[in-house]
């Protein structure tokens, strides 16, 4: 039981991350705010940010080496599957295979590589 009690703060962030990117997606789309011409790149920009975060919070649970990386990127496309999945029950939005794999999946292996590049132990070289 203390094993478990111990890991469990190591999770929080992904669970703090998790909690905001499904308040956000539960938002009606007539509630969301319109960024006019500039509205594609600042909401894709919040995807690959939040994603980013996502990933880097599972990393941060995950032990440090190379296969925890791919790990938690999956993790992450899970996630917003999921969560894309989610969005086709809220009034006006609808899901996105697209933003799973290009913005979500995206900016969770740019975030885990940038973490790995300046601040990881170790460097990932993460091409394939």
């Amino acid at each position: 039981m203390k094993k478990f009690l111990s890991i469990v703060p190591r999770w929080f962030p992904a669970f703090l991350m998790m909690a905001v990117i499904f308040a956000f997606s539960a938002q009606p789309d007539d509630v969301l705010p319109s960024f006019q011409s500039w509205d594609f790149s600042i909401k894709k920009m919040g995807h690959m940010i939040g994603y980013g975060l996502l990933a880097l919070s599972y990393f941060y649970f995950l032990k440090y080496n190379k296969k925890q990386y791919w790990l938690a990127w999956l993790m992450t496309l899970a996630y917003a599957a999921t969560d894309e999945f989610h969005q086709s029950f809220v009034p006006g939005r609808g899901p996105s295979v697209f933003d799973v794999l290009v913005f979500d999946g995206l900016g969770a292996l740019i975030a885990l590589w940038l973490y790995s590049r300046f601040w990881g132990k170790q460097k990932v070289d993460i091409s394939v």
